[in-house]
């Protein structure tokens, strides 16, 4: 099992980041959440993981702390909440901001994610609600210090931002005309990748 990786970022395409460990380039697989946090490419990251086996991929999902990476954990025990699915909720919202959302039972503001449906969000408010009760300490209570803020700066915009933004969306699960649409709402010719991803995936909550 790959539990943490501590290396140089090679590249960045969201939500994939390939980092070199030791000579070796892994790809993972963060939510959006996570990646704004980065640092900059050929900048040290440690990134705590967790190893996916399936029979035609095997899958490193990355994370910034160890709670992020718990509360993906519990995700995907949840019934018809997979790796992929997972992955896009904790994109579209903070790992506090999902645990609020869960404590006070908000099913307007869970559909809005992709692939989350009324029947989805409502498991996912009573089998999540359950699982926080169980959890030791207040690791994932409502007020817990560990919300990622999402102001750092990115780099300078380049002239396919927006496609790249677009392609990020579609891989977490928004389909290609809704992406695009998220992009044109927020799209200016100054904004990086990052930056269109992030106030497209805000606007959609």
């Amino acid at each position: 099992m790959i539990g943490r990786l501590r290396g140089n970022i090679l590249e960045k395409q969201p939500p994939l980041v390939l980092l070199e460990v030791g000579g070796v380039g892994y790809e993972v697989h963060m939510p959006m959440t996570c990646f704004y946090e980065l640092p900059e490419l050929q900048q040290e990251a440690t990134v705590f993981t967790h190893f996916v086996v399936r029979e035609d991929a095997q899958l490193l999902f990355g994370f910034n702390s160890r709670q992020e990476r718990a509360l993906f954990r519990e995700l995907i025990k949840v019934n018809g909440v997979g790796p992929k699915l997972a992955l896009a909720i904790l994109s579209g919202m903070s790992a506090q901001q999902f645990v609020t959302a869960v404590e006070r039972e908000e099913i307007a503001a869970l559909v809005k994610l992709p692939g989350v449906g009324k029947k989805t969000a409502e498991r996912l408010v009573v089998e999540m609600k359950d699982r926080f009760k169980g959890m030791h300490g207040d690791l994932f209570a409502a007020d817990a210090p560990f919300a990622l803020t999402s102001e750092v700066q990115a780099p300078a915009a380049g002239n396919n931002a927006e496609e790249e933004a677009v392609a990020a969306l579609v891989s977490l699960g928004y389909k290609p005309q809704e992406a695009s649409r998220m992009v044109g709402k927020v799209g200016r010719p100054d904004a990086d990748c990052e930056t269109l991803i992030r106030e497209a995936l805000r606007a959609a909550i």
